[in-house]
């Protein structure tokens, strides 16, 4: 395989068209057999990779380029996601503002070239794949969730927990599934797994969700002043699944395919 057929192979496993702003390839290559893939990459697994014969390497988040400068763009996807659980769209777009606003500036002051200049040097095939992994995972916790509301009516937070921490790469995981906001016995009612928009999307997203009809929102992590927020205003219930179990229920899929087609995958740097 070469960069662009592995690149088109994850954005075929959930119907995308076009690359989007987190994911890019940095140093295109062909013939490729042997791959490094973590869900962090830095210059030292570059050379590690060079030096152990790695015909390339990838990574899950952004590290240079257009997905570090632009990446932040994906995280409008959380108007989507919100306006199809009945969040009127102007507000959907008003609770994504303060955030990505933020993502923005870091952004602009963030060093874009260091890793992927390090792989260019070493001329060594790298790229990312972000928000398309995190897709197949939105979908595979969410179906999973939907199969536990389709036989258990009145399911609990517990329930919505324990339903998760049945996923092999929870049962695998170091960290635990948070019940974060909310008490195990309180009825999980309309559930999300938001996820799949570049990061979380802090207390503006959940509060709108909650305003809306939703009553059980799952982030894979969040800062610890959103949390704050959101238990000081006393409604709704908020699970936290854990950020490198999560990531990895949308990495596995993919590897799983890239072995398929006779790619050796070895994994590091996150992936359980």
């Amino acid at each position: 395989m070469n960069t662009d057929e592995i690149m088109a192979l994850a954005l075929g496993m959930v119907g995308f068209k076009e690359i989007p702003a987190d994911s890019e390839i940095y140093v295109s290559g062909d013939n490729i057999r042997r791959v490094l893939f973590g869900v962090d990459i830095g210059s030292a697994e570059l050379l590690m990779a060079k030096d152990q014969g790695y015909d390339a390497v990838i990574a899950h988040h952004p590290v240079g380029g257009r997905a570090r400068v632009e990446a932040w763009r994906v995280f409008e996807k959380h108007v989507d996601q919100m306006t199809e659980m009945g969040v009127p769209e102007a507000l959907a777009r008003a609770a994504i503002q303060r955030k990505m606003s933020t993502l923005e500036h870091e952004a602009h002051s963030a060093n874009y070239d260091h890793v992927a200049s390090i792989a260019r040097h070493l001329q060594m095939p790298f790229m990312n794949i972000h928000n398309p992994l995190d897709e197949l995972g939105r979908r595979r916790i969410t179906d999973e969730i939907s199969r536990l509301f389709s036989g258990k009516n009145d399911a609990t937070l517990a329930d919505v927990i324990s339903a998760i921490e049945a996923i092999p790469e929870f049962e695998r995981a170091l960290t635990e599934v948070k019940l974060r906001h909310g008490s195990l016995s309180n009825k999980a009612g309309r559930t999300v797994f938001s996820h799949a928009a570049y990061t979380n999307g802090g207390y503006e997203v959940a509060k709108a969700y909650y305003a809306h009809g939703v009553d059980t929102v799952l982030y894979i992590h969040i800062a610890e002043a959103d949390l704050a927020k959101l238990k000081v205003d006393r409604v709704g219930n908020l699970i936290v699944t854990g950020h490198i179990a999560s990531d990895s229920v949308g990495i596995n899929p993919f590897i799983a395919q890239l072995r398929g087609k006779g790619v050796e995958v070895e994994i590091i740097s996150g992936i359980i």
